[in-house]
């Protein structure tokens, strides 16, 4: 797994124009089906990773042939490397969507706090 600065260039805020396609430092996902089984399985495997925290990642990819929106913290292991850490949640697409749907209703909610 890419260490904090790699996963970090990885995240890059380019766009892209076309799946599959690298533009400015992020890697973008590759039709859904062609990815490794591995829902971790890095940056190569085409998926797109962009950090929310010091050790909190979101990763868009592609497991069993459905696009998952991955919200997970990380952890460093003895060697060094940065592993996917238990804490997190996988997001269908659809689920995405209705979260996406509601964040009005959460950000009136953060506000009354």
């Amino acid at each position: 797994m890419p260490k904090d600065e790699e996963m970090a260039a990885g995240s890059g805020m380019g766009s892209s124009t076309e799946e599959g396609e690298e533009q400015e430092g992020k890697v973008t996902a590759q039709p859904c089906g062609l990815q490794s089984s591995s829902l971790w399985a890095g940056l190569s495997a085409g998926s797109v990773y962009l950090q929310i925290g010091k050790m909190r990642y979101v990763r868009v990819s592609c497991f069993k042939g459905k696009v998952l929106v991955d919200i997970r913290e990380f952890y460093m292991d003895k060697e060094g490397d940065m592993k996917p850490g238990r804490k997190g949640i996988a997001l269908s697409a659809e689920q995405w969507n209705q979260l996406k749907e509601i964040v009005p209703d959460i950000d009136a909610a953060v506000k009354k706090f």
